[in-house]
């Protein structure tokens, strides 16, 4: 990146550092006579006490930050709404260090007392109040809530899915959805050999969209996603509820690319600073995240990875992690088919996207995401959920849809694997703080034909490269143990639905199989008796032959590096 790209982001950081609190909660522009156009103030009093609220968006995306301030700032002037039962699918906190986030509502006790979301870890506040009993929390998985949002714009209250089965959300195996246990009744009972979910009606949905017409219609033209906004403004219509929209501009009518029509919409705030992403305002949008865009990828990766660094968002990765990403990269062309349909996780899955993308296999792939990008390269960092020249963006719903019915492999990472081939990604310890949340993993995990976890073989150890070997320098907690802390993938039932699952990390490659977690690939330089067999908690077995492949030293390096397709890996 040269000089000059690096001095127009850095000012894009500074104007928006010195601007993120910017608002106008009382502005409402002049000479409409539409009585659904409010100040945002105004239209957050249609909100009740006592009601179940619902708000999209996804990381820094489609942030709906008007709302969540006069929401705050109507409860500390008025006392109301209070008592609410707030539920969201994606992360919308800001980990205490951002302002205009979900956590504005958990500044104050009593304005939020039960909250249910896919992802709790960015959500500092409102886990502080439900450690100190003020909040009960509950957790499902993403695609689920999405299914179960849209299932009450048609009148139903439940739905049923083997997602989950033999994981903490089974009433058999753990607390279902509920976080704290003995705090709050699980939304999920057995149904045979399905789980049944449920969700509380919602009562109000607010988001915001790019713009509207003086009639009230909708339009979401230039977003970088809308995740649950449709079937969001459906469900609350059909309880008899309200939908709060702020968008940053009014434009003509155009009929033909309208989202959501004016007697779907109650309120509408017009907020000129909304942003269409981090740091990026909706009248000023990026056009590399639109539906359709032609941007140059690699310029467009290399200004979002410099903006996450500037934040300090994206963990430094060094030449062990780098050799970890191409292990996974190439495990992924030898168990998966061309012209595949991928989900991407969080964190170093991330990597082993670029890399698909920078080897040339781009064109063979389509990278989804749970927010509704479809094709295109996924956004890193802050930005994680929207994607670099979408093809096309739907709502988060039809995505999970999709996914159920094709998706061919997921790359997802870790926090703890057991001998079982259980995963933990939803617990780090006791307590709300502690909490991460599911996300989208169960259904991922339960719709996906090939899994590739993805993560460090332990915790805070100190690995190096030398020689084209890896050398284990300071050894730290394993990740591979004896038993995950929560099951958040369930080893029996991807055996039962003969899935591939793969176990990527700086020591090799294991497989789960029906003898148990196989190691199929070890790294040069590790010792499998010392370094594997007698030091992991977890117990590993070895091929029939005894003899396990060595990883080559092109991935340990990078130097002739380069990604192809397993000869049989035809399209399909």
């Amino acid at each position: 990146m040269n000089l000059s790209a690096k001095i127009r982001l850095l000012a894009v950081i500074l104007r928006w550092r010195l601007t993120w609190k910017k608002k106008n909660l009382a502005y409402k522009p002049e000479g409409l006579d539409n009585p659904k156009f409010m100040t945002a103030m105004e239209a957050v009093r249609l909100i009740p006490d006592g009601a179940t609220t619902f708000s999209c968006g996804m990381a820094g995306n489609a942030r709906p930050s008007v709302w969540f301030w006069a929401i705050q700032q109507n409860f500390r002037e008025t006392g109301h709404p209070r008592g609410l039962t707030h539920i969201i699918v994606g992360a919308q906190g800001g980990r205490g260090r951002i302002p205009g986030t979900l956590e504005e509502l958990g500044e104050d006790p009593g304005l939020i007392t039960r909250f249910i979301a896919g992802h709790h870890e960015t959500l500092k506040t409102i886990l502080k109040l439900a450690d100190q009993g003020h909040v009960e929390l509950h957790t499902l998985p993403q695609g689920i809530e999405t299914l179960l949002i849209e299932a009450q714009g048609r009148g139903r209250l439940s739905i049923e899915s083997d997602t989950g089965v033999g994981t903490f959300l089974d009433p058999r195996v753990g607390n279902g959805t509920v976080v704290i246990p003995g705090k709050g009744k699980s939304m999920t009972e057995v149904a045979g050999d399905k789980l049944r979910y449920s969700l509380p009606k919602i009562d109000a949905a607010f988001f915001i969209a790019p713009a509207a017409d003086r009639e009230g219609n909708i339009y979401v033209k230039n977003c970088a996603l809308f995740t649950e906004s449709r079937e969001a403004a459906l469900a609350a219509k059909a309880n008899g509820g309200k939908v709060l929209v702020s968008v940053a501009e009014i434009i003509e009518k155009q009929p033909e690319e309208i989202f959501l029509s004016a007697d779907m919409v109650d309120a509408l705030a017009v907020h000129p600073y909304n942003e269409q992403t981090v740091a990026v305002p909706q009248k000023k949008f990026w056009p590399m995240f639109t539906e359709g865009a032609k941007v140059d990828p690699r310029a467009a990766m290399e200004d979002l990875q410099f903006v996450n660094r500037v934040l300090g968002i994206t963990p430094v990765r060094g030449k062990v992690e780098d050799a970890l990403a191409r292990l996974a990269a190439t495990a992924f062309t030898r168990f998966v088919k061309k012209c595949c349909n991928i989900i991407i996780g969080v964190g170093l899955p991330e990597e082993v996207a670029r890399l698909i993308h920078t080897g040339g296999l781009f064109d063979e792939v389509t990278f989804m995401s749970e927010t509704g990008v479809i094709g295109g390269l996924p956004a890193p960092g802050v930005y994680f959920g929207a994607g670099i020249n979408p093809r096309e963006i739907i709502s988060s719903a039809q995505v999970f849809h999709l996914c159920y019915e094709h998706l061919d492999c997921a790359i997802l990472g870790i926090l703890e694997v057991d001998g079982r081939g259980n995963v933990n990604v939803s617990k780090r310890g006791e307590g709300a703080l502690n909490y991460v949340g599911p996300g989208g993993f169960p259904d991922f995990c339960a719709a996906a034909q090939t899994l590739i976890f993805v993560g460090s073989w332990m915790a805070n150890a100190q690995m190096e490269i030398r020689e084209k070997r890896l050398c284990i320098v300071k050894p730290g907690p394993h990740k591979f143990i004896n038993q995950v802390g929560e099951i958040t993938m369930s080893g029996e039932q991807a055996l039962k639905k003969g899935k591939t699952v793969l176990y990527v990390t700086n020591v090799g490659v294991f497989r789960l199989t029906e003898q148990g977690m196989m190691l199929i690939e070890v790294m040069p330089g590790v010792d499998i008796e010392k370094d594997i067999l007698q030091a992991c908690p977890m117990q590993v077995i070895l091929p029939g032959s005894g003899r396990v492949p060595v990883t080559p030293d092109a991935i340990v390096t990078g130097e002739g590096f380069h990604l192809s397709w397993h000869e049989n890996n035809i399209c399909h």
